[in-house]
């Protein structure tokens, strides 16, 4: 009896100690700086909203904003969050003259889920959809995470999208394969699919200390809860089988095939993405360029957006090759 006791006493003692040493954690992380103020992070980006209905019956949202005659941005974010992601960068592409253009993945935000379901092939099928919806020639497409997976299939797979495009940057992003080298992933994902993460970050310390989880060496606490509340508010049930794609599918080997000038940007802290993958896509992408943040984690969107206008700024330099001759 005595010796359960100190058994139970002890491990209640451990369970205090561990939560304290969350809550102090969670405390740091809200104690540092923000660059941008909670208010701007979390504002969606103004802009005339409009939606594109796909053959399955699937309504995309999108936010566009800029002269319809300027150089065009098409914006794709990544899984559990929305058009909000766009909040810093927007205006920065917008005092630079560029037409930016946005838009909720199905699932996602306001946007709808056909008859396709949530795939990766009718996921890639909508950016295609977006960009006729809009007339865009020349464009420049930045997928980042989901966003750059989904770019790079329909690069690859959907007829007409390379042919809209003058550059690609992919930040943050990944072939597939995500379990590969990512202990983050290995450890998130299977509590992702079981619900149980999900309820864990129901609780504001652990919310806190998982949306530090996704950023460099200086979380912002605007950029934390701003993540967290997009991911609070996801559909995770729906969004399972572009998660599980992301594990089992993989385009690695028809890297070579993607012709579109292409910048791969990467934190070098990013441990969602592990820096391997960002390498594995400069390196196998015919003449593609690898730029690399340092301290900035995932969400280069927050962290690093004037490293993003950079990139862009630089494929609308850059001349895409010309097509042989037959």
């Amino acid at each position: 009896m005595r010796t359960g006791l100190v058994i139970g006493a002890a491990a209640v003692a451990a369970g205090a100690a561990a939560a304290g040493a969350a809550h102090r954690k969670a405390g740091q992380i809200a104690s540092n700086p923000d660059p941008y103020a909670y208010e701007v992070v979390s504002r969606e980006p103004q802009g005339v909203v409009s939606f594109v209905d796909r053959p399955d019956g699937t309504r995309i949202r999108v936010i566009s904003a800029g002269p319809a005659s300027a150089p065009t941005i098409v914006l794709a974010h990544g899984i559990y969050v929305s058009v909000v992601e766009w909040s810093v960068v927007w205006d920065m592409l917008l005092d630079r003259g560029y037409r930016v253009i946005a838009f909720d993945q199905r699932g996602h935000g306001g946007s709808t889920i056909g008859a396709d379901g949530i795939t990766t092939l009718s996921m890639a099928g909508d950016y295609l959809g977006v960009l006729e919806a809009f007339d865009a020639r020349e464009a420049v497409l930045l997928g980042h995470s989901m966003g750059g997976f989904l770019a790079i299939a329909a690069v690859i797979e959907v007829p007409g999208v390379a042919e809209r495009l003058r550059g690609l940057v992919l930040m943050s992003t990944f072939s597939g394969d995500v379990l590969k080298g990512a202990p983050q992933n290995k450890a998130q994902i299977p509590l992702i699919k079981s619900g149980v993460l999900q309820a864990l970050v129901a609780n504001d310390t652990v919310g806190t200390i998982f949306g530090a989880s996704i950023c460099g060496d200086d979380p912002s606490p605007a950029m934390v809860r701003t993540f967290l509340e997009t991911f609070r508010a996801a559909d995770h049930r729906a969004l399972l089988p572009i998660l599980e794609a992301f594990t089992v599918e993989d385009r690695a080997d028809r890297l070579g095939e993607i012709a579109v000038p292409t910048i791969v940007l990467c934190g070098q802290k990013d441990a969602t993405t592990p820096p391997w993958q960002s390498e594995r896509l400069a390196e196998s992408i015919p003449g593609a360029q690898a730029w690399w943040v340092p301290r900035a984690g995932h969400m280069l969107n927050w962290e690093a957006p004037a490293a993003i206008v950079e990139a862009i700024d630089e494929l609308m330099r850059v001349r895409a090759p010309s097509a042989p001759h037959s």
